[in-house]
């Protein structure tokens, strides 16, 4: 994997009137100053607000690292998050970020989901979510049943998969609601992108 010198910053949290967004924004702040002192270039996209497609298209075969930031909604993803994903990748099945799904008519028996092309580019989930840490992982919870975030997260991981995209550890800042710890979640954080996103591949 070459060195990270391009990050993609992706802001996919939805404004709601008692959500709006203040520590997603944080975040992302907070990641921006990490990888700029990393030395790296950073473009940020919110994807609440306008954005370009062929400039989204563009920055995700630009980016040697895919950050994304956002609060878990609805057991998933954003509605605006989804939207950008949903319409970014579809574009980019025209061969610039897939070519298809890796089969062809002619050979119809290959892997499904072996046509993404950007291989040597890595990505990393960052989200924030009501559920208290002690909500997964144990199978005596009934509501997740044993499940971790990840598995939680699974379609989001197969997505970036089917792109050829590689998986830097998942960051979570659990229970901001009923019982934040603001300040020690910024400190993991930080600690994360130190340990998971300082350096890899050079």
């Amino acid at each position: 994997m070459r060195p990270v010198t391009s990050i993609l910053l992706i802001n996919g949290h939805q404004p709601f009137p008692t959500s709006p967004g203040k520590l997603n924004e944080a975040f992302c702040d907070r990641a921006r100053v990490h990888f700029e002192a990393e030395g790296a270039t950073v473009r940020q996209v919110r994807t609440a607000q306008p954005w370009d497609l062929e400039h989204e298209v563009e920055s995700q075969l630009w980016a040697d690292l895919i950050f994304l930031q956002f609060p878990l909604n609805s057991m998933g993803l954003p509605w605006s998050l989804k939207r950008y994903l949903d319409e970014v990748y579809t574009a980019g099945m025209d061969g610039r970020l897939a070519r298809g799904d890796g089969r062809t008519r002619k050979d119809p028996s290959r892997q499904y989901g072996s046509g993404g092309k950007l291989q040597g580019k890595s990505y990393m989930l960052s989200v924030t979510l009501n559920a208290p840490r002690a909500a997964f992982d144990d199978p005596a919870q009934t509501l997740f049943a044993g499940r971790s975030l990840d598995e939680l997260l699974a379609p989001v991981h197969i997505n970036f998969a089917f792109f050829a995209l590689s998986p830097l550890p998942t960051f979570a800042a659990h229970d901001v609601s009923k019982a934040p710890q603001i300040e020690a979640d910024f400190d993991r954080f930080d600690a994360h992108l130190k340990a998971h996103a300082s350096g890899f591949g050079s």
